[in-house]
């Protein structure tokens, strides 16, 4: 199974002024790109060359570093490009907003653990919303390209919402004012998306 790089559902500049076009050009391009390659060169030759990359991080402490880093980092990247888009920003809806409600007690409480876990990651990473296995709504951070559904992470669940804190996703920009960035996420976020992972995930 060779993993190749999905194409965006959008233009490189559609998510301006909020993440500008040379940033997304060369995080998906050349960044995501380059996970793909190494995934791929990782894994060639042993049993994952067969199987789904969700079952690779399901079962990521079979595997070596770079078949850890380098799918994870497909993965991530793969599910980040879906949950954004040029119509995005305001509120979820229905389901899902109940349930952010219902566990965070108001989407403004929900926003601001977000984006506690986005800042307070320390280096390079990821903050997640993720279904548990109580099929409730959390709010974690992982390192470097970790996320919730390898054996390894501290947390874990199904990833309906995640934002990458490298500084390759933003530096450009907002050179190193994270906060900033993650201000500006908020404005492009696809909640259909979003909504439909959380069904699924259910």
């Amino acid at each position: 199974m060779t993993h190749q790089l999905p194409q965006l559902p959008y233009s490189y500049n559609s998510l301006e002024p909020h993440i500008d076009a040379r940033t997304m050009e060369i995080h998906h391009s050349k960044h995501h790109n380059a996970y793909i390659t190494n995934l791929n060169n990782a894994i060639a030759g042993t049993d994952a060359e067969n199987l789904p990359l969700d079952e690779i991080c399901k079962n990521i402490s079979k595997y070596p570093l770079a078949v850890r880093n380098n799918g994870g980092g497909h993965y991530n990247h793969s599910l980040f490009w879906k949950i954004m888009s040029p119509n995005g920003g305001g509120l979820p809806e229905g389901t899902l907003l109940n349930a952010i409600i219902k566990e965070f007690g108001s989407f403004e409480n929900f926003k601001e653990k977000f984006n506690s876990a986005a800042a307070t990651r320390f280096g390079s990473g990821w903050a997640w919303l993720c279904v548990n296995a109580d099929k409730k709504l959390c709010v974690c951070s992982t390192p470097n390209q970790d996320n919730p559904i390898m054996d390894i992470a501290e947390c874990k669940g199904n990833p309906i919402l995640g934002l990458d804190v490298w500084e390759h996703a933003y530096y450009l920009n907002y050179q190193n004012r994270r906060p900033d960035y993650i201000s500006a996420f908020w404005n492009v976020i696809n909640w259909a998306e979003v909504s439909r992972l959380y069904e699924a995930a259910l």
